[in-house]
């Protein structure tokens, strides 16, 4: 499991974009978006660089948390 720090997840649509860039970068792992906190936690067998780098292809910067 890791946890970022998304501060320009600001709604729905970031969460839909997010959790749909990290599936289709790494389809082992799961985003999971709290959109109040602001904070993304990827689940599964994950390559954190390759998920890092889609969010950040997304258009969001996630720091860790």
């Amino acid at each position: 499991m890791s946890l970022f720090k998304v501060d320009d997840m600001s709604c729905g649509h970031c969460v839909a974009t997010i959790e749909k860039a990290v599936e289709a970068a790494d389809p082992s792992a799961r985003a999971s978006c709290d959109l109040e906190g602001r904070t993304v936690e990827i689940t599964g067998a994950a390559n954190e660089a390759a998920v890092l780098q889609a969010i950040r292809n997304a258009g969001y910067e996630p720091v860790p948390a």
